[in-house]
């Protein structure tokens, strides 16, 4: 494997900068959830309808449930964001 380093560095510094930052979120949880939160992690923006509150949780929530080997944590965090959502939505 150390005849590989060379190309394998050369490969990383031709990629550009947002390829390994773009797709994940580094940081943590609020300790109490806040409406940027929870659209975050609905994927939806702060005055979304209803509507697309429910569809980003059914299009989220099959990725992450216990039962599909998804994180209990992340699930029960999905649905409070979609119950914070949900009470500040308008129909």
């Amino acid at each position: 494997m150390k005849h590989m380093e060379p190309q394998v560095k050369q490969v990383f510094q031709s990629l550009p900068n947002s390829a390994f930052s773009g797709g994940y979120y580094r940081g943590g949880f609020e300790p109490k959830m806040t409406e940027r939160e929870a659209a975050f992690i609905q994927g939806v923006s702060p005055p979304a309808n209803k509507g697309k509150i429910r569809d980003a949780r059914r299009r989220i929530m099959p990725l992450h449930h216990p039962d599909k080997g998804g994180s209990p944590h992340i699930a029960a965090k999905i649905n409070d964001a979609k119950d914070l959502l949900d009470g500040q939505a308008k129909k």
